[in-house]
């Protein structure tokens, strides 16, 4: 059984950068204890025969074909009416 300590709870939240109250370590002692039980459980189950599974659904990633599309402009002609153009692109302020 994987039964924290308040040491060990300590010591995780010091890693983390968290203070604690005496009463969040309580509780983290038991919420955090409880998942580690939970964790060996899931371990203890037999996956000798199963395959590793990456997507449950079946689904499979529907991407359609890139196409340019003429709108009857030129881009050069287009950058004729912005007030700074740099590299072939509309130059702006920048904005942080």
């Amino acid at each position: 059984m994987a039964k924290l300590s308040r040491e060990d709870v300590l010591k995780l939240a010091r890693l983390a950068k968290l203070e604690l109250s005496d009463e969040e370590i309580k509780q983290f002692t038991t919420e955090i204890s409880e998942i580690l039980q939970y964790v060996e459980q899931l371990q203890a189950v037999d996956v000798s025969g199963l395959e590793p599974t990456s997507q449950a659904t079946g689904l499979t990633n529907v991407i359609r074909e890139d196409t340019v599309k003429s709108y009857g402009y030129e881009h050069e002609d287009l950058l004729k009416n912005v007030p700074a153009v740099e590299d072939g692109q509309i130059k702006v302020r920048r904005v942080l």
